[in-house]
């Protein structure tokens, strides 16, 4: 969350010729109106199961970039779809970071705090520690690891592509998975 895949994801797959796709970007198309609106109206266990559906369309891709939502990986069998039809990139930031560029979002639904549109700093450092702490497990697997907050943007998608390039041969299925 708030490491840079969207900003990070489509410069790689343009680098590498790819194609670029958004889970959650994907889950808006399908559904027709924005995540929150998806909370909100028919609930998180519909997001989730629509999550799925989606990553395992776009996982039977070959040469593409997916940029995950946060908690895609913290369901095991995505984390099984995503392990065995790519790899996994963590791009990772501290609280700190994502709280500098989530300050004003209120789009994200696992930030928001009972009721309040804009929570406080507090309590935003609290849930973003507290996510981070549920997924580290997950993220912790991942195949490549770079820190987004020592690292520019040119720089990372250099390392990525650099990584991709010496990981994927020929004749193998070429679908990478980008996460926070």
């Amino acid at each position: 969350m708030a490491s840079g895949k969207s900003t990070i994801g489509p410069i790689l797959a343009n680098t590498l010729g790819w194609s670029f796709f958004d889970v959650d970007k994907e889950i808006e198309k399908q559904e027709g109106i924005k995540i929150t609106q998806i909370f909100k109206s028919k609930g998180e266990d519909h997001f989730r199961s629509v999550e799925s559906k989606i990553l395992r369309n776009l996982s039977e891709k070959n040469n593409v970039i997916i940029s995950l939502g946060g908690g895609t990986i913290a369901d095991n069998n995505n984390f099984k779809i995503i392990k065995a039809t790519g790899k996994l990139i963590y791009l990772k930031s501290s609280a700190e970071t994502a709280y500098k560029r989530l300050r004003y979002k209120t789009d994200r639904p696992a930030l928001l705090v009972d009721g309040e549109d804009l929570p406080t700093k507090e309590q935003l450092l609290m849930k973003i520690n507290e996510l981070q702490r549920n997924r580290k497990a997950y993220y912790e697997k991942s195949d490549f690891l770079i820190d987004t907050d020592v690292e520019t943007v040119g720089r990372t998608v250099d390392k990525i592509a650099h990584y991709i390039k010496n990981e994927i041969k020929p004749g193998k299925k070429k679908s990478e998975k980008d996460i926070s």
